[in-house]
Protein backbone atom coordinates (compact mmCIF):
# COMPACT_ATOMS: atom_id res chain seq x y z
CA UNK A 1 0.00 0.00 0.00
CA UNK A 2 1.54 3.33 -1.03
CA UNK A 3 2.27 5.89 1.67
CA UNK A 4 2.42 9.59 0.87
CA UNK A 5 5.16 11.61 2.57
CA UNK A 6 6.91 14.94 2.07
CA UNK A 7 10.46 15.65 1.02
CA UNK A 8 12.19 17.52 3.86
CA UNK A 9 15.32 19.69 3.93
CA UNK A 10 18.30 18.18 5.77
CA UNK A 11 21.23 20.62 5.63
CA UNK A 12 22.16 21.03 1.95
CA UNK A 13 20.38 17.79 1.07
CA UNK A 14 16.83 16.55 1.13
CA UNK A 15 15.30 13.41 2.54
CA UNK A 16 12.14 11.49 3.21
CA UNK A 17 10.83 9.99 6.42
CA UNK A 18 10.13 6.30 6.08
CA UNK A 19 7.59 4.78 8.49
CA UNK A 20 9.13 2.29 10.92
CA UNK A 21 6.84 -0.53 9.78
CA UNK A 22 8.04 -0.11 6.18
CA UNK A 23 11.69 -0.10 7.30
CA UNK A 24 11.10 -3.33 9.20
CA UNK A 25 9.19 -4.99 6.35
CA UNK A 26 11.92 -4.06 3.85
CA UNK A 27 14.61 -5.21 6.35
CA UNK A 28 16.48 -1.91 6.00
CA UNK A 29 19.42 -1.41 8.35
CA UNK A 30 21.63 1.58 9.07
CA UNK A 31 22.85 1.72 5.46
CA UNK A 32 20.86 1.47 2.25
CA UNK A 33 21.57 1.50 -1.48
CA UNK A 34 19.81 4.00 -3.72
CA UNK A 35 19.25 3.24 -7.39
CA UNK A 36 17.44 5.10 -10.15
CA UNK A 37 15.32 2.93 -12.44
CA UNK A 38 13.50 4.82 -15.16
CA UNK A 39 11.69 7.48 -13.12
CA UNK A 40 11.66 5.52 -9.86
CA UNK A 41 13.98 5.76 -6.86
CA UNK A 42 14.68 2.32 -5.42
CA UNK A 43 15.82 2.04 -1.79
CA UNK A 44 17.13 -1.38 -0.78
CA UNK A 45 19.25 -2.86 2.02
CA UNK A 46 22.97 -2.29 1.54
CA UNK A 47 24.78 -5.44 0.51
CA UNK A 48 28.21 -6.45 1.68
CA UNK A 49 30.84 -6.77 -1.07
CA UNK A 50 31.65 -10.25 0.24
CA UNK A 51 28.08 -11.50 0.44
CA UNK A 52 27.99 -15.15 -0.61
CA UNK A 53 31.77 -15.71 -0.54
CA UNK A 54 31.61 -18.33 2.23
CA UNK A 55 29.00 -20.36 0.34
CA UNK A 56 30.94 -20.12 -2.92
CA UNK A 57 34.16 -21.20 -1.21
CA UNK A 58 32.42 -24.14 0.45
CA UNK A 59 31.13 -25.32 -2.96
CA UNK A 60 34.50 -24.90 -4.72
CA UNK A 61 36.35 -28.11 -5.56
CA UNK A 62 39.53 -28.67 -3.58
CA UNK A 63 42.56 -29.44 -5.70
CA UNK A 64 44.41 -32.16 -3.76
CA UNK A 65 47.46 -31.81 -6.03
CA UNK A 66 48.07 -28.20 -4.96
CA UNK A 67 47.54 -28.66 -1.23
CA UNK A 68 50.72 -30.76 -0.64
CA UNK A 69 52.79 -28.04 -2.36
CA UNK A 70 51.69 -25.61 0.33
CA UNK A 71 53.46 -27.65 3.00
CA UNK A 72 57.00 -26.70 4.02
CA UNK A 73 59.62 -27.60 6.62
CA UNK A 74 57.99 -25.27 9.14
CA UNK A 75 54.98 -27.55 9.23
CA UNK A 76 57.14 -30.38 10.63
CA UNK A 77 58.68 -28.35 13.44
CA UNK A 78 56.95 -26.94 16.46
CA UNK A 79 56.56 -23.23 16.75
CA UNK A 80 58.06 -21.51 19.77
CA UNK A 81 57.18 -17.99 20.85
Amino acid sequence: MPVKTKIIKIGNSQGVRIPKTMIEQARLGDEVELELKADYLVIKPASSPRTGWADAFAKAPIDNEILPMLENEWDEEGWEW
